[in-house]
Protein backbone atom coordinates (compact mmCIF):
# COMPACT_ATOMS: atom_id res chain seq x y z
CA UNK A 1 0.00 0.00 0.00
CA UNK A 2 1.35 3.41 -0.98
CA UNK A 3 2.43 5.83 1.66
CA UNK A 4 0.19 8.94 1.43
CA UNK A 5 3.34 11.06 1.72
CA UNK A 6 4.63 9.61 -1.59
CA UNK A 7 1.53 10.49 -3.55
CA UNK A 8 1.83 13.92 -5.21
CA UNK A 9 -1.54 15.62 -5.63
CA UNK A 10 -2.42 16.78 -9.15
CA UNK A 11 -2.43 20.49 -8.44
CA UNK A 12 -1.63 23.36 -10.84
CA UNK A 13 -0.20 26.35 -9.04
CA UNK A 14 -0.82 29.75 -10.58
CA UNK A 15 1.32 32.50 -9.13
CA UNK A 16 -0.43 35.75 -8.27
CA UNK A 17 -3.77 34.13 -9.19
CA UNK A 18 -5.47 36.05 -6.42
CA UNK A 19 -3.60 39.29 -6.96
CA UNK A 20 -6.17 42.09 -7.20
CA UNK A 21 -6.37 44.20 -10.34
CA UNK A 22 -4.57 47.52 -10.16
CA UNK A 23 -7.21 50.10 -9.17
CA UNK A 24 -5.23 52.70 -11.11
CA UNK A 25 -5.35 50.78 -14.41
CA UNK A 26 -8.17 53.00 -15.61
CA UNK A 27 -5.80 55.94 -15.43
CA UNK A 28 -3.13 54.44 -17.68
CA UNK A 29 -2.28 56.19 -20.95
CA UNK A 30 -4.87 56.14 -23.68
CA UNK A 31 -4.30 56.73 -27.41
CA UNK A 32 -4.17 60.43 -28.22
CA UNK A 33 -4.24 60.20 -32.02
CA UNK A 34 -4.38 57.63 -34.81
CA UNK A 35 -2.09 57.67 -37.84
CA UNK A 36 -1.79 56.14 -41.29
CA UNK A 37 1.69 54.72 -41.91
CA UNK A 38 3.38 55.93 -45.14
CA UNK A 39 4.33 52.29 -45.88
CA UNK A 40 0.66 51.26 -45.69
CA UNK A 41 1.93 48.33 -43.60
CA UNK A 42 4.17 46.91 -46.34
CA UNK A 43 7.75 45.66 -45.97
CA UNK A 44 7.29 44.55 -42.35
CA UNK A 45 8.48 41.01 -41.53
CA UNK A 46 5.79 38.67 -40.29
CA UNK A 47 4.89 39.48 -36.68
CA UNK A 48 6.67 42.84 -36.65
CA UNK A 49 3.43 44.83 -37.10
CA UNK A 50 0.02 44.16 -35.62
CA UNK A 51 -1.83 45.21 -38.77
CA UNK A 52 -5.13 47.02 -38.41
CA UNK A 53 -8.04 46.46 -40.77
CA UNK A 54 -8.57 50.15 -41.49
CA UNK A 55 -4.88 51.14 -41.66
CA UNK A 56 -5.16 53.39 -38.59
CA UNK A 57 -2.71 52.92 -35.71
CA UNK A 58 -3.06 54.32 -32.18
CA UNK A 59 -0.33 56.59 -30.82
CA UNK A 60 0.23 57.24 -27.10
CA UNK A 61 1.99 60.13 -25.38
CA UNK A 62 5.49 59.52 -24.08
CA UNK A 63 6.08 58.42 -20.50
CA UNK A 64 8.72 60.07 -18.31
CA UNK A 65 11.08 57.17 -19.10
CA UNK A 66 10.51 57.67 -22.84
CA UNK A 67 11.37 61.35 -22.57
CA UNK A 68 14.57 60.58 -20.67
CA UNK A 69 15.66 58.25 -23.47
CA UNK A 70 16.00 61.26 -25.75
CA UNK A 71 18.41 62.87 -23.32
CA UNK A 72 20.88 59.97 -23.62
CA UNK A 73 23.35 60.73 -26.44
CA UNK A 74 24.52 57.13 -26.88
CA UNK A 75 20.93 55.87 -27.16
CA UNK A 76 20.25 58.49 -29.82
CA UNK A 77 23.40 57.63 -31.75
CA UNK A 78 22.79 53.89 -31.97
CA UNK A 79 19.04 54.16 -32.53
CA UNK A 80 18.00 52.54 -29.24
CA UNK A 81 16.13 55.65 -28.07
CA UNK A 82 14.02 55.73 -31.21
CA UNK A 83 13.13 52.04 -31.16
CA UNK A 84 12.26 52.02 -27.45
CA UNK A 85 10.06 55.11 -27.71
CA UNK A 86 8.24 53.81 -30.80
CA UNK A 87 7.65 50.46 -29.09
CA UNK A 88 6.20 52.29 -26.08
CA UNK A 89 4.07 54.84 -27.93
CA UNK A 90 3.04 52.92 -31.07
CA UNK A 91 2.47 49.44 -29.59
CA UNK A 92 1.19 48.01 -32.88
CA UNK A 93 4.81 48.11 -34.08
CA UNK A 94 6.20 45.09 -32.27
CA UNK A 95 9.74 45.19 -33.69
CA UNK A 96 10.73 48.79 -34.51
CA UNK A 97 14.21 47.78 -35.71
CA UNK A 98 12.61 46.00 -38.68
CA UNK A 99 10.20 48.79 -39.66
CA UNK A 100 10.78 50.49 -43.03
CA UNK A 101 12.54 53.80 -42.54
CA UNK A 102 9.79 55.70 -44.34
CA UNK A 103 7.53 55.08 -41.29
CA UNK A 104 9.99 56.33 -38.68
CA UNK A 105 9.51 60.09 -39.05
CA UNK A 106 5.72 59.71 -39.25
CA UNK A 107 5.75 57.84 -35.93
CA UNK A 108 8.01 60.41 -34.27
CA UNK A 109 5.89 63.34 -35.46
CA UNK A 110 2.75 61.58 -34.20
CA UNK A 111 4.39 60.84 -30.83
CA UNK A 112 5.37 64.48 -30.47
CA UNK A 113 1.80 65.58 -31.23
CA UNK A 114 0.41 63.07 -28.73
CA UNK A 115 2.84 64.29 -26.07
CA UNK A 116 3.09 68.05 -26.60
CA UNK A 117 0.30 69.04 -28.98
CA UNK A 118 -0.12 69.91 -32.65
CA UNK A 119 2.12 73.00 -32.70
CA UNK A 120 5.91 72.98 -32.58
CA UNK A 121 7.72 76.22 -31.82
CA UNK A 122 10.57 76.88 -34.24
CA UNK A 123 13.37 79.33 -33.46
CA UNK A 124 15.22 81.00 -36.32
CA UNK A 125 17.09 84.19 -37.21
CA UNK A 126 15.92 86.65 -39.85
CA UNK A 127 18.54 86.67 -42.64
CA UNK A 128 17.98 90.41 -43.19
CA UNK A 129 17.96 92.00 -39.73
CA UNK A 130 19.57 89.08 -37.80
CA UNK A 131 16.91 89.24 -35.09
CA UNK A 132 15.77 85.97 -33.49
CA UNK A 133 12.24 84.97 -34.42
CA UNK A 134 9.80 82.32 -33.18
CA UNK A 135 7.13 80.65 -35.27
CA UNK A 136 4.59 77.86 -34.79
CA UNK A 137 4.72 74.85 -37.11
CA UNK A 138 1.52 72.81 -37.51
CA UNK A 139 2.67 69.19 -37.34
CA UNK A 140 -0.76 67.76 -38.20
CA UNK A 141 -0.39 69.16 -41.72
CA UNK A 142 2.76 67.08 -42.17
CA UNK A 143 1.04 63.92 -40.89
CA UNK A 144 -1.79 64.43 -43.39
CA UNK A 145 0.81 64.71 -46.17
CA UNK A 146 2.54 61.51 -45.04
CA UNK A 147 -0.77 59.64 -44.98
CA UNK A 148 -1.08 60.30 -48.74
CA UNK A 149 2.48 59.18 -49.52
CA UNK A 150 3.03 56.33 -51.96
CA UNK A 151 6.47 54.76 -52.23
CA UNK A 152 7.52 54.53 -55.87
CA UNK A 153 9.20 51.12 -55.89
CA UNK A 154 10.11 50.89 -59.59
CA UNK A 155 12.37 52.82 -61.92
CA UNK A 156 13.01 51.97 -65.57
CA UNK A 157 16.35 52.79 -67.17
CA UNK A 158 16.60 51.66 -70.77
CA UNK A 159 15.66 47.98 -71.00
CA UNK A 160 16.11 47.46 -67.27
CA UNK A 161 13.45 47.81 -64.57
CA UNK A 162 14.76 48.17 -61.02
CA UNK A 163 12.50 47.02 -58.18
CA UNK A 164 13.25 48.97 -55.01
CA UNK A 165 12.54 48.57 -51.30
CA UNK A 166 12.98 50.92 -48.36
CA UNK A 167 15.65 50.17 -45.79
CA UNK A 168 14.70 48.78 -42.42
CA UNK A 169 15.53 51.10 -39.52
CA UNK A 170 18.24 48.66 -38.41
CA UNK A 171 19.91 48.69 -41.83
CA UNK A 172 19.98 52.46 -42.22
CA UNK A 173 21.17 53.01 -38.64
CA UNK A 174 24.03 50.58 -39.17
CA UNK A 175 25.04 52.38 -42.38
CA UNK A 176 24.91 55.78 -40.70
CA UNK A 177 27.10 54.62 -37.81
CA UNK A 178 29.64 53.22 -40.25
CA UNK A 179 29.71 56.49 -42.16
CA UNK A 180 30.22 58.50 -38.98
CA UNK A 181 33.08 56.23 -37.89
CA UNK A 182 34.78 56.55 -41.26
CA UNK A 183 34.33 60.32 -41.35
CA UNK A 184 36.05 60.59 -37.98
CA UNK A 185 39.20 59.24 -39.61
CA UNK A 186 39.34 62.38 -41.74
CA UNK A 187 40.32 64.22 -38.55
CA UNK A 188 43.74 62.64 -38.87
CA UNK A 189 44.81 65.39 -41.26
CA UNK A 190 45.19 67.66 -38.23
CA UNK A 191 47.09 65.09 -36.15
CA UNK A 192 50.63 66.43 -35.73
CA UNK A 193 51.85 63.17 -34.16
CA UNK A 194 51.38 61.28 -37.43
CA UNK A 195 53.68 61.42 -40.43
CA UNK A 196 52.41 62.74 -43.76
CA UNK A 197 52.78 59.29 -45.28
CA UNK A 198 50.65 57.70 -42.56
CA UNK A 199 48.03 60.42 -42.95
CA UNK A 200 47.80 59.85 -46.70
CA UNK A 201 47.51 56.06 -46.26
CA UNK A 202 44.78 56.26 -43.60
CA UNK A 203 42.90 59.03 -45.40
CA UNK A 204 42.96 57.05 -48.65
CA UNK A 205 41.75 53.84 -46.99
CA UNK A 206 38.91 55.69 -45.23
CA UNK A 207 37.84 57.42 -48.44
CA UNK A 208 37.65 54.04 -50.22
CA UNK A 209 35.45 52.63 -47.44
CA UNK A 210 33.13 55.66 -47.57
CA UNK A 211 32.82 55.29 -51.33
CA UNK A 212 31.92 51.61 -50.94
CA UNK A 213 29.32 52.50 -48.31
CA UNK A 214 27.72 55.00 -50.71
CA UNK A 215 27.48 52.35 -53.43
CA UNK A 216 26.19 49.75 -50.95
CA UNK A 217 23.38 52.08 -49.81
CA UNK A 218 22.00 52.21 -53.36
CA UNK A 219 22.71 48.54 -54.14
CA UNK A 220 21.00 47.26 -50.98
CA UNK A 221 17.83 49.18 -51.87
CA UNK A 222 17.40 47.08 -55.05
CA UNK A 223 15.28 43.99 -54.45
CA UNK A 224 15.32 42.75 -58.06
CA UNK A 225 16.32 43.75 -61.59
CA UNK A 226 14.11 42.95 -64.57
CA UNK A 227 15.72 42.58 -68.01
CA UNK A 228 14.73 41.03 -71.36
CA UNK A 229 16.51 37.90 -70.11
CA UNK A 230 14.26 37.64 -67.04
CA UNK A 231 14.18 38.81 -63.42
CA UNK A 232 17.00 38.32 -60.93
CA UNK A 233 16.81 38.86 -57.20
CA UNK A 234 20.15 37.19 -56.44
CA UNK A 235 22.01 39.56 -54.10
CA UNK A 236 25.44 38.73 -55.51
CA UNK A 237 24.31 39.17 -59.11
CA UNK A 238 22.80 42.57 -58.27
CA UNK A 239 25.96 43.63 -56.41
CA UNK A 240 28.17 42.54 -59.31
CA UNK A 241 26.00 44.47 -61.75
CA UNK A 242 26.17 47.67 -59.70
CA UNK A 243 29.96 47.39 -59.49
CA UNK A 244 30.24 47.03 -63.26
CA UNK A 245 27.51 49.32 -64.59
CA UNK A 246 28.12 52.86 -65.79
CA UNK A 247 27.72 55.93 -63.61
CA UNK A 248 24.52 57.03 -65.34
CA UNK A 249 22.51 54.03 -64.11
CA UNK A 250 23.83 54.37 -60.56
CA UNK A 251 23.01 58.10 -60.54
CA UNK A 252 19.50 57.56 -61.93
CA UNK A 253 18.66 55.05 -59.18
CA UNK A 254 20.21 57.31 -56.53
CA UNK A 255 18.18 60.29 -57.77
CA UNK A 256 14.99 58.20 -57.72
CA UNK A 257 15.65 57.17 -54.11
CA UNK A 258 16.28 60.80 -53.14
CA UNK A 259 12.94 61.85 -54.66
CA UNK A 260 11.19 59.26 -52.45
CA UNK A 261 13.15 60.49 -49.44
CA UNK A 262 12.46 64.19 -49.99
CA UNK A 263 8.73 63.51 -50.27
CA UNK A 264 8.81 62.57 -46.58
CA UNK A 265 10.72 65.64 -45.38
CA UNK A 266 9.10 68.37 -43.32
CA UNK A 267 8.24 71.16 -45.74
CA UNK A 268 9.88 74.56 -45.49
CA UNK A 269 7.54 77.35 -44.39
CA UNK A 270 7.47 80.93 -45.64
CA UNK A 271 7.41 83.32 -42.68
CA UNK A 272 7.56 87.08 -42.12
CA UNK A 273 10.00 88.69 -39.73
CA UNK A 274 8.21 90.42 -36.86
CA UNK A 275 10.87 93.13 -36.73
CA UNK A 276 11.60 94.12 -40.35
CA UNK A 277 8.72 92.35 -42.20
CA UNK A 278 11.19 90.48 -44.43
CA UNK A 279 9.75 87.21 -45.82
CA UNK A 280 11.92 84.09 -45.92
CA UNK A 281 11.71 80.30 -45.78
CA UNK A 282 12.30 78.33 -42.59
CA UNK A 283 13.54 74.77 -43.06
CA UNK A 284 12.45 72.27 -40.42
CA UNK A 285 14.61 69.23 -39.70
CA UNK A 286 13.84 66.02 -37.84
CA UNK A 287 16.91 66.29 -35.59
CA UNK A 288 15.82 63.90 -32.86
CA UNK A 289 18.22 65.43 -30.34
CA UNK A 290 16.10 68.60 -30.21
CA UNK A 291 12.81 67.49 -31.79
CA UNK A 292 11.64 66.24 -28.39
CA UNK A 293 13.83 68.55 -26.31
CA UNK A 294 11.39 71.35 -25.51
CA UNK A 295 7.68 71.26 -24.83
CA UNK A 296 6.00 73.79 -27.09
Amino acid sequence: MEDPKDVMPNVTVTQNANKPANPLAGYYRQPKIYIMLPSKGQWYPEGALDKSEDGQYPVYAMTAADELMYKTPDALMNGNATTEVIKSCVPAIKEPWTMPTLDVDACLVAIRIATYGEKMEVNTVCPKCNEEQKYDYQLTEHLEKLAQFNYNDKVQIGELVFHLKPYSYKEITSKQIQQIEQQKIFDIVSNDDMSEEEKIDKFGASFIKLTKLTVDVVTDSISAIESPQGVTDDRQHIADFMKNTDKGIFQAISDHLNVNKRALDLEARKVKCGDCSHEFNVTITMDQANFFAVRS
